[in-house]
């Protein structure tokens, strides 16, 4: 008897932490090596070839991966590692990979240091099992070699097999993307509501932003509604907007906004629900990231068969100012699309693009004005 008393509390016990054990925490940070700094041994590098699909700790690798340091080069070459001190460049038909444990049916975005290290049209392909997104990487949206990327993926498994991929076939050897920094951030996507039919209205869930980066995180071109690394929106351009943070930028409302820096190529959009025949107000914010980016700026927005063209003149002060029009619905499904009229380049470097900042998006139905 008394046996069996002791088992029945060993078993409520068990339960009972098992039900005050706090939730697995959002998966967000570095990848294990995801920085290159943990360095390989010396018997697994050739000069700046690593040798062997283990040499990269951390990492699996497939052709020709070499491990460099930033700065000139042999030969003349020059490479910008903004994220640390250390970064792979993946030669012609080169990958890198690594199994990530994730959580099944989540959506994740990845946040990663990537440029071209020649004049030429490069590409870094990145995939999971069954999704695939090929990055551009021929525009250089900052001067010094800090573009940072954010990439979505949905998880169907409870481990995912990430790769980094170069599926171009350079004629020089010594060009190839460089890849310097990669983590990883588990997104929460919002839901419209009553009073607000705009998912992610102010850009609050978005993708994780590098310690060591202070020019926001660039959304590639072609971004889907179910993928996107910001959830909610769809990158419609041919060209990427910006996720900027208030720590680094100034945002009209809460901790993000988005840049829209590369003029009419560069465009976000979303698909809202809507009533046919029913007049909705979209209100938007629109300023300036107080970021060197000055001058007239436009954004022009449209919804349904309705379109505005939103003047703000920016003094590089951080100011902003709020817009709104109506418009009615046509379908039980309405496409919401912002994007910069002017192409704009910072007053003290201009070879780094910006434009103007959007935050808070609204839409409501005008009845409850």
């Amino acid at each position: 008897m008394a046996m069996k008393i002791c088992f029945l509390l060993s078993v409520y016990f068990v339960c009972a932490v098992s039900a005050i054990a706090p939730p697995t925490p959002p998966l967000e940070g570095l990848l294990p090596n995801g920085n290159f700094e943990e360095q390989p041994y010396a018997q697994n590098i050739n000069e700046t070839v690593l040798r062997g699909k283990n040499a990269l700790p951390k990492w699996e690798i497939n052709g020709t991966v070499e491990y460099i340091s930033g700065g000139p080069q042999p030969g003349g070459m020059y490479y910008a590692v903004a994220h640390g001190v250390h970064a792979i460049r993946l030669g012609s038909g080169a990958s890198i990979s690594q199994t990530v444990r994730v959580r099944n049916g989540s959506l994740y975005a990845l946040t990663f240091g990537a440029s071209r290290t020649c004049a030429q049209d490069e590409v870094l392909r990145v995939s999971v099992p069954g999704q695939t997104g090929d990055l551009p990487l021929q525009t250089l949206y900052s001067s010094n070699g800090g573009d940072t990327y954010a990439w979505g993926f949905r998880a169907y498994s409870n481990s995912v097999n990430l790769s980094f991929y170069n599926p171009g076939m350079q004629e020089d050897p010594a060009c190839g993307p460089l890849l310097d920094a990669v983590a990883i951030k588990e997104l929460f996507p919002p839901r419209p509501t009553l009073v607000n039919l705009v998912k992610n209205t102010g850009f609050e869930e978005g993708p994780h932003i590098l310690i060591n980066s202070s020019h926001g995180v660039l959304l590639p071109p072609k971004q889907e509604d179910w993928t996107s690394p910001l959830p909610g929106w769809i990158i419609v351009s041919l060209k990427a907007v910006k996720f900027i943070d208030s720590e680094h930028f100034n945002v009209p409302y809460g901790r993000a906004a988005v840049e829209l820096v590369a003029g009419r190529e560069s465009a976000i959009a979303q698909i809202i629900r809507t009533i046919p025949n029913k007049t909705y107000t979209l209100s938007f914010v629109i300023g300036d990231g107080r970021n060197g980016c000055h001058g007239s700026m436009m954004v022009e927005a449209f919804a349904a068969q309705e379109a505005m063209k939103a003047a703000f003149k920016s003094q590089g002060k951080g100011n902003f100012s709020t817009y709104s029009f109506q418009f009615t619905a046509e379908k039980n499904r309405t496409r919401l699309t912002f994007f910069s009229s002017f192409y704009h380049t910072k007053i003290n470097d201009a070879g780094t693009l910006c434009g103007p900042v959007l935050d808070q998006v609204r839409v409501f139905p005008t009845a409850n004005i």
